[in-house]
């Protein structure tokens, strides 16, 4: 892996808006996320100058890795979730992060790239003094066996939450919890 990973800045706005637009076109961007690649390409510079310098309602900070070439081969986001507050999935019971918006390019998939993400994630999460993060949670989908895998592989575990995925209410997410004792 000869890949820089680390967090975005307000200056990568036009490359972290190209890697996201990217993952949406993927093959499997119907499962993994629930955004469209339409809806997504509407959006306003400024919201991508924003999200890169993790600016927003919530903290959140994405990270990326960086070829030495300059290009962006991956990416996770880490959005910080207060106690009490509603975020996805229902009502913070305590302050957590929750991964989203993971993503490799299919060339790098097995290379040890998603695991540096998610390490620079979840030190990031772990790393701050404020609020103190308790629980680190993500979604999956049931057809996503590859990403479950994954995650399994790094210590997630199924939390018993579930939802209904919107616009195909036969399909569900799973929640998944980082357990600390692995």
């Amino acid at each position: 892996m000869n890949h820089v990973i680390r967090a975005t800045t307000a200056e990568d706005w036009q490359d972290a808006k190209e890697l996201r637009l990217d993952a949406l076109r993927d093959p499997v961007a119907s499962i993994a996320f629930l955004a469209t690649y339409e809806a997504e390409a509407a959006r306003p510079d400024e919201f991508w100058r924003d999200r890169a310098a993790g600016g927003g309602e919530l903290l959140a900070r994405q990270f990326v890795a960086e070829r030495a070439d300059g290009g962006l081969d991956g990416s996770v986001t880490v959005l910080v979730e207060r106690a009490g507050r509603d975020v996805f999935g229902g009502q913070a019971e305590a302050d957590q992060a929750h991964l989203v918006g993971v993503f490799v390019r299919a060339e790098q998939r097995g290379s040890g790239l998603a695991r540096a993400l998610f390490d620079a994630a979840i030190a990031f999460a772990d790393g701050l003094d404020e609020p103190r993060i308790s629980r680190v949670r993500l979604y999956v989908h049931q057809d996503n066996r590859r990403a479950e895998a994954f995650y399994r592989k790094i210590g997630f575990i199924h939390s018993g939450r579930t939802f209904l995925v919107p616009g195909d209410e036969s399909a569900v997410e799973y929640e998944m919890v980082l357990d600390r004792r692995v």
